[in-house]
């Protein structure tokens, strides 16, 4: 899990189980199904097979953000920085201005809202995504998705 001073609210690796167990219904589209090695989580997740083709088996490494800006907070200088910071937070691409963010690490990024947060029982819990129609589900213990927050926006960051 990322440390408090990071926008990264859960990361693991997760390997693909199945691909399309349904049946293939876009073209352009798959649901992936995965489960994760270190945090026993389960995964499943709508994502463009032309920008990120996957594979049965296949390990990727995913990271939930709730921003692409790095580290924490910036604390505020004498020249004004942390205004500066402040004002940019929510632009999509923070390198605008020469800075680089999280999105450099990885292959494949989306940019979506939590919707739903369900509680099965009193330890899996379940965190309800959705990428512009890209849907994804996340279920596994809740001390391992205590940062995601129900009706926050969130980068989905991916890659192999």
């Amino acid at each position: 899990m990322a440390s408090s001073s990071s926008s990264v609210v859960f990361d693991d690796i997760f390997t693909i189980q199945d691909i399309d167990r349904e049946g293939k219904k876009f073209d352009r589209v798959s649901r992936l199904y995965a489960h994760s090695k270190n945090y026993d989580m389960d995964l499943t997740l709508d994502y463009n097979v032309e920008l990120f083709p996957l594979q049965k088996d296949q390990s990727v490494a995913l990271a939930l953000a709730s921003s692409l800006a790095r580290g924490g907070t910036a604390a505020v200088g004498a020249d004004g920085a942390a205004e500066e910071e402040e004002k940019d937070r929510d632009v999509w691409r923070p390198d605008g201005k020469g800075r680089r963010g999280l999105e450099d690490d990885y292959e494949y990024v989306m940019y979506g809202k939590v919707y739903r947060f369900d509680s099965g029982n009193a330890e899996i819990v379940t965190a309800y995504a959705s990428f512009g129609g890209l849907l994804m589900s996340l279920t596994g213990s809740f001390r391992h998705m205590t940062s995601i927050v129900l009706g926050d926006p969130v980068y989905l960051l991916m890659r192999k």
